[in-house]
């Protein structure tokens, strides 16, 4: 869960080309003007669709949601490279599920054929320079619907948001619901059967609507499982002025409880037939004759 901070959270981007809406530092100004990102130390990868030439750069946004019990403006990461922030999560990651590996590479990228590629995958090498052991990992961030990009512009133009409101919405379920599940397991029944790991890492929000809209009964915390997934909660740091994400917890599973996941929420929260018959009569004033 996320500490006090000392700046305003609102419905708009929170972190832009690595540094805070409000940070008008010469470092912060100069990654606007170049579309810099730090994470990645090199320029935004992502692009606007209808202007490829200009980059996004928008890490997180700010988004009113039900948090720890309470409803209220957090931070949700809309980029994956935001998940680089944390410069040891390779690390920690893999000595999490790996304790005595030494030596950690990682590379980006890799072709799973037809699984598609994966992000990123962690490996250690034996003596005689070959993969000894390796592991998934797959970051997953939130998406919009509507644009938040006006408010990129009103920071170039003015080095402040001016007041106006630009639409915009998380689009939870084409994330995590489609995207990542589907890749869960697809990607999963291959890791299975090589007998690995593949490990998603989330931000807690999301992890949340998880629990919140699917069957997550199948979660539990088993190291012998080949699915995994590690969320990551945004921590702020009043000495630095900035957020830190921090790794927070730890789930797992196996192919047949991504099925489950898959397949929608528990069957006890399914609607009845009288109550979607309730909703096929308030529709009646809209329906078509045949």
């Amino acid at each position: 869960m996320q500490s006090e901070n000392s700046i305003e959270l609102g419905k708009f981007p929170i972190e832009i080309f690595g540094t805070l809406y409000n940070d008008n530092s010469p470092q912060a100004l100069w990654s606007r003007n170049n579309q810099y990102c730090p994470y990645l130390k090199r320029e935004c990868t992502k692009t606007r669709k209808s202007e490829p030439s200009i980059k996004v750069g928008i890490c997180s946004v700010g988004y009113n949601i039900s948090y720890s019990g309470n409803k209220t403006i957090i931070p949700n990461i809309i980029c994956p490279h935001r998940f680089l922030g944390e410069e040891s999560l390779f690390y920690d990651i893999a000595k999490f599920f790996n304790p005595s590996w030494a030596n950690i590479s990682v590379v980006s990228e890799v072709s799973m054929a037809m699984g598609g590629n994966v992000d990123y995958v962690a490996y250690t090498n034996n003596s005689m320079n070959e993969v000894e052991d390796f592991l998934c990992i797959e970051l997953q961030a939130n998406g919009t619907t509507g644009s938040p990009y006006g408010y990129v512009k009103e920071l170039l133009e003015h080095q402040a948001y001016t007041g106006e409101k630009h639409t915009y919405g998380l689009n939870w379920a084409n994330e995590f619901s489609k995207t990542m599940l589907q890749q869960a397991f697809k990607k999963g029944k291959i890791v299975t059967v090589w007998h690995k790991r593949i490990v998603f890492v989330i931000q807690d929000v999301a992890m949340q609507y998880l629990q919140q809209s699917m069957d997550t009964s199948a979660l539990r915390k088993n190291m012998d499982d080949n699915i995994h997934f590690i969320t990551t909660t945004m921590v702020w740091n009043g000495a630095l002025n900035k957020y830190d994400l921090k790794l927070d917890e730890w789930y797992s599973t196996n192919v047949d409880g991504i099925s489950k996941m898959i397949g929608g929420t528990a069957e006890q929260n399914y609607p009845t037939q009288d109550d979607f018959e309730t909703v096929i009569k308030r529709r009646e004033t809209n329906s078509l004759q045949l």
